[in-house]
């Protein structure tokens, strides 16, 4: 164990110090919705203590497709840990993905209906015991003769759909309770190594990208993380609803995400130049949109390329900024609600929530400006002309 743990540790570094690719899908907004979830059986459990995570859609901006994650069991970040699944969920102008997370309770997945234990609500796959983990053999594709730790309880899903998503048209209508909130805010890591590459195998698989599989991977699952070879399982058939249709080319660009067509009341028609601050129409975080950079020219590729990396730290960090204060300004309302505000107190909360949300904006609009203004061109003084001398007069 404690050489496997090593080995785990430095595979972590060495992840850390891959492309921001493998990160990007923190904080991602995307406008258009992922693809129904595909149908497919759980692969052989390949060891005990091995913990099932479920596949998801993931989105690759370089390509500007989604692209399936398959679902896999995997080895947990601790004993006494569960996993809570990543899922996308609207925002108000885009759609956002929430990543999961290893901790001691299963907390908010969006309320979507992965299977397999996770039903849109905890976790009901297995539970842990004296340090050992024991399954579900109701939900769970084992071999019970090398496993014997389990148990057979029936589950029953409140809801038999494949929508992969919360909010917005058509997406699943839950919310996270106090509970599900107060899991959030306990000790948790987020996911293993062997799971960042995996996310990265399935990244550089053409094969996993929704405009080739139309909803349908070819690898829906595996029994190892990183394995596409041994223990694979195909989707049975698409989700229920057609063939997935792959957004156009242009959809998304960068750290660009248009307004949707849920998009609210004066978030349509935004101004192209983003150094200016935002219309005050603005009032919750939920209305932002990522800050769309101008790409930097100077001339010099690797100056530019330097530059961009720069411009993709901070859209980062704005995009975390968008998150939190969303997150805060949605607890308050929840409050607001549960308390029974009265119309005076309602009113000085969107008053304090438009003022927030307007001087985030104002920042990172100052913020852009300084940066575009470090990163342009720098002009040389022109020469004096040289002109003759003067005659001496007569």
């Amino acid at each position: 164990m404690h050489i496997r743990f090593i080995r785990t540790l430095l595979f972590a570094l060495v992840v850390l110090c891959m492309s921001a690719a493998s990160f990007a899908q923190i904080g991602v907004a995307i406008t258009i919705g992922p693809p129904p979830l595909p149908i497919y059986e759980q692969p052989l459990c390949p060891e005990d203590g091995y913990l099932w995570t479920p596949g998801y859609w993931a989105y690759d901006y370089d390509v500007n497709d989604y692209y399936w994650v398959p679902g896999t069991w995997v080895e947990p970040a601790q004993v006494g840990f569960f996993w809570t699944p990543a899922y996308w969920g609207w925002g108000g102008s885009a759609f956002l993905f929430h990543e999961g997370y290893w901790g001691p309770q299963v907390g908010f997945y969006g309320g979507i209906n992965y299977g397999f234990g996770y039903g849109g609500v905890g976790y009901e796959g297995g539970r842990w015991e004296g340090g050992h983990f024991s399954y579900n053999t109701y939900v769970n594709h084992l071999n019970t003769t090398i496993i014997h730790n389990t148990y057979n309880t029936r589950v029953t899903y409140v809801s038999e759909n494949h929508v992969s998503y919360n909010g917005g048209t058509g997406g699943v209508e839950a919310r996270p309770t106090p509970q599900q909130e107060s899991y959030a805010n306990e000790h948790h890591v987020g996911p293993v190594a062997a799971q960042a590459q995996h996310v990265q195998e399935a990244r550089n698989n053409p094969e996993l990208r929704a405009s080739a599989n139309h909803g349908k991977p070819p690898i829906a699952a595996t029994a190892k993380p990183g394995d596409f070879k041994f223990g694979v399982v195909a989707s049975r058939q698409a989700p229920p609803g057609g063939e997935y249709k792959a957004p156009p080319a242009n959809a998304a660009r960068g750290n660009e995400a248009r307004p949707g067509n849920e998009a609210r009341p004066g978030t349509e028609n935004r101004p192209e130049n983003t150094t200016e601050a935002r219309p005050n129409t603005v009032s919750h975080a939920s209305e932002l949109q990522p800050h769309k950079f101008t790409p930097p020219n100077t001339g010099n590729a690797a100056t530019d390329k330097k530059y961009q990396q720069q411009q993709g730290k901070l859209a980062a960090k704005q995009t975390q900024d968008h998150q939190k204060l969303q997150q805060q300004q949605e607890k308050e309302h929840q409050q607001a609600t549960q308390k029974n505000y009265n119309d005076a107190q309602k009113q000085q909360m969107e008053q304090r929530h438009a003022q927030q949300t307007q001087q985030v904006e104002q920042k990172h609009a100052t913020q852009q400006k300084q940066m575009e203004q470090r990163q342009a061109p720098r002009q040389t003084a022109p020469k004096p002309e040289s002109r003759p001398p003067a005659e001496k007069p007569h």
